[in-house]
């Protein structure tokens, strides 16, 4: 039977495939790791090509893992690290220089440029978003500026852009279709998401000509047949969506008022407010959750640049710790009045503080500090930067919510999730899938394929592994959360 979908996730620092049933059963499953490159101070780059090719590797894997071809797939599910800048040859579907990725700040002279200039306001209005090296638009007119005649060459049409979903697109069927989905679009600082289009004086304003972009698509749908030859046949690409709104499919928050929290390399928190933006004024983002059959639904998001990777730090950075496995043993034995907090703002601040300039620090310690208290306070510190969003949405009257559904690797520390419900003081709760993120991308593949009726299937997939209640005293809870706001306040540029 054709019943099988596959979950292509390519994220910040890996790239994996999973083969699910229909019933949201994972059947197969292969992960490979991405290089980081990091050639100048607060630059991020990726090489597209390898993530092409684990790309390939890791969906033959998952299906040789499975025991199925490609007959039994109903669909393919592209899900992706967002915001990250592909510029290729139309030609040749060559990449024209590495990948810009979403964690880079070297265009933030640029957007402090532009805000000083005022548009900031403007911007915000049409596309939900703010004036941050985070999202694509001043990545894309760095490049075409920097790359000897690029310029040139995309204004006559020889070059396409793209988020990591299109580019895949694009490679996966043989250079014949060049689009995205809304939920990338909206990620770019050039799509108005209430006229739902490229926004022509955005991209005047960014420097991007339109010959470029690629056309927008629902979430799930046809965007095309791969290459016959990459699996042994073709296999429909039916759905798409940039990882963080995959993963509010996956944890079934479809409906107004649903929240879910991604622990990955950052941390991603989306709130479902239905058919209607709400306009943040705690610099949140506006953004759009997903779009079927041609009806939006729109959250609001609160996006953390560190979680996960402060981990990644301890462990590669400053060799703390040889696995983060060691964390949870570790935070348990660090003596809780220590008072240490790290605050890892090493590619900047995210929201709410959209601090571009703002530098990591360790403040709180004394001569008997040791490795635990440095590890407690990278977790800690997470959970900190939750509440801090959680904060923000309920000044944007977002009603306070009743759990807060988690997911990513950072979940499977159970010490963490314990902290972050004592810091938010609700209930925590991790589903039985963990990968949520590919759980939606093949979500999204069935119903484009017409394997799932629609998104109340998903509903009947989610399961309840663990729920943590809040049991920090009060007090504590609310001194603990004035030593980090302090901390902050310590390391911001302004």
């Amino acid at each position: 039977m054709t019943d099988h979908l596959i979950a292509i996730d390519q994220g910040t620092t890996s790239t994996r495939a999973i083969v699910f049933g229909a019933d949201g059963r994972e059947r197969g499953r292969a992960q490979e790791e991405l290089t980081q490159h990091f050639p100048g101070s607060g630059w991020v780059e990726h090489d597209a090509e390898e993530i092409w090719q684990a790309t390939l590797s890791v969906t033959r894997a998952a299906l040789a893992a499975a025991g199925v071809g490609p007959a039994a797939v109903a669909g393919i599910g592209i899900t992706n690290q967002r915001e990250t800048v592909v510029l290729w040859e139309r030609a040749t579907g060559r990449p024209v220089a590495r990948a810009i990725v979403w964690q880079d700040r070297r265009t933030a002279e640029r957007c402090a440029e532009l805000a000083a200039d005022g548009v900031e306001p403007m911007v915000q209005a049409r596309t939900g978003l703010l004036l941050d090296p985070y999202f694509s638009a001043t990545k894309i007119g760095w490049l075409l500026d920097r790359v000897e005649g690029l310029r040139a060459r995309a204004e006559a049409g020889e070059i396409a852009f793209g988020t990591v979903d299109s580019f895949l697109l694009w490679r996966l069927t043989g250079g014949r279709v060049h689009a995205t989905d809304i939920t990338n679009a909206a990620r770019t600082l050039l799509f108005d998401i209430h006229r739902q289009d490229w926004d022509a004086e955005l991209l005047d304003l960014f420097g991007v000509p339109r010959a470029m972009l690629p056309a927008v698509q629902d979430c799930a749908g046809l965007f095309g047949n791969t290459d016959p030859d990459l699996f042994g046949g073709g296999i429909a690409v039916r759905g798409i969506a940039g990882d963080q709104q995959a993963a509010t499919i996956g944890q079934a928050c479809v409906r107004p008022g649903m929240i879910k929290s991604t622990y990955g390399t950052g941390c991603f928190m989306l709130l479902n407010t239905g058919a209607r933006p709400v306009a943040s004024r705690n610099r949140l983002l506006t953004t759009i959750a997903y779009r079927l059959d041609g009806q939006t639904t729109y959250a609001l998001e609160g996006s953390i640049f560190v979680a996960g990777a402060a981990v990644q730090w301890l462990r590669d950075g400053l060799r703390l710790i040889a696995s983060a496995g060691e964390t949870a043993q570790l935070a348990t034995s660090a003596a809780a009045d220590r008072n240490v907090y790290l605050v890892p703002a090493f590619t900047g601040l995210g929201a709410p503080y959209w601090d571009a300039d703002a530098r990591g620090a360790i403040l709180g310690l004394t001569r008997d500090t040791g490795i635990a208290d440095i590890v407690r306070a990278a977790l800690e510190a997470v959970c900190f930067q939750t509440r801090d969003l959680l904060e923000a949405m309920a000044a944007d009257g977002a009603a306070a919510p009743t759990n807060l559904r988690v997911d990513g690797g950072m979940t499977a520390n159970d010490w963490t999730m314990q902290f972050l419900a004592d810091t938010l003081s609700i209930p925590v709760e991790r589903p039985v899938v963990t990968e949520t993120t590919s759980l939606g991308a093949a979500a999204l593949a069935g119903i484009g394929a017409g394997v799932l009726p629609g998104l109340e299937a998903l509903e009947s997939f989610w399961g309840l592994d663990r729920r943590w209640e809040p049991a920090m005293p009060g007090q504590e809870r609310a001194r603990r959360y004035a030593g980090w706001k302090d901390a902050v306040g310590r390391v911001r540029s302004r």
